[in-house]
Parts: C-alpha cells; structure tokens; sequence
C-alpha cells in the first residue's frame, strides 16, 4: 500500500548532528488525505521534523503540524474551517523492535523497514490523531431541550402508544 503522503528517507542520511525536514502535501495529496480521514476537505498540511538519533536502533522526531481542514460541525451538521496544529515527539524503530510499553504517557513508536523512514504517513497519522472527534463550529449552538425532554425521552413514543 502507498501512503497518501509519502516522504520516505534514509535513516543513513540522519548523523550525530540531526536532521531538520519539512513535509507540504501537495493539492493532490490533501485531496486524497481528506478521503482517508473522512473529511470534507484538507486544504493544506505542513509538517516540520526535528530527527534525532536516540539509539543505535531508534531516532526520535519532534514535530510541528499545521493544517488547515474543512470538518463538519457535531451540532449544526454544517461544514466549517479550522486550522489543526500539533507539537509531537514520535520514536521510529525497526519494524520487531517495537515495545510493549501500554502507558498512554509514553513516547508512541512508529516502526521504519530497509533503513527508510516515511516521514509523509508519520505527518498523516499525527494530523488522524491531533483532529477533534467531535468538531464544533465555533458559532454552533446545542439545540435547547427542555427538563420535560431530557427527563422523559421516550415520552413521544408514550403519547403515540396511548392514542392507540
């Protein structure tokens, strides 16, 4: 499979000193990140990498995601306009050399095969987990719902059962 975003580069290219890397998604390749995030629209993504060797076998990523993504509001069902933006320390390992670390608080991995890092899906994943679940426009308003509403929720159901 082809990632979306695709930014691969060579663990080989990354020494004692670092590396810096900046990933812009092109017109096409928002179109096609927007489908895969299920998404009415991504309209630019930016992503800068800090690459650090942290290990022999791991190199740790410090980044900053800006996007820009058209959601549609929980509430209004309306699409709106937002901006994303996420700071982020990623660990890459080779794929095997995973851990089992569960703790949420704990560095998240992201395992690398032949010595190539593809720093396009690491900025794709960061945008899937830095979106709102449940994204509000900022003028939308919840619906008013009455004590009577919210305490008998069924009570329409109850007014069509007695009619019957």
């Amino acid at each position: 499979m082809i990632a979306e975003l695709h930014r691969p580069i060579a663990v080989d290219r990354i020494g004692a000193a670092g590396l810096d890397v900046f990933v812009e998604a092109t017109t096409a390749e928002c179109a096609a990140l927007a489908i895969r995030m299920k998404l009415p629209e991504v309209t630019a993504l930016r992503c800068q990498f800090r690459l650090e060797r942290d290990s022999a076998d791991s190199l740790l990523a410090h980044g900053h995601l800006v996007a820009q993504v058209v959601q549609t509001c929980v509430v209004s069902l309306e699409d709106f306009a937002g901006v994303v933006e996420d700071r982020f320390t990623v660990r890459f390992v080779e794929a095997g050399q995973e851990t089992d670390d569960n703790d949420p608080e704990s560095v998240d991995e992201i395992a690398f095969v032949d010595g190539t890092l593809d720093l396009g899906e690491a900025a794709a994943e960061q945008l899937a987990l830095a979106l709102d679940p449940y994204p509000r426009a900022p003028d939308a308003v919840m619906p008013d719902i009455s004590d009577e509403q919210a305490a008998h929720p069924f009570a329409a159901l109850e007014r069509l059962r007695r009619r019957h």
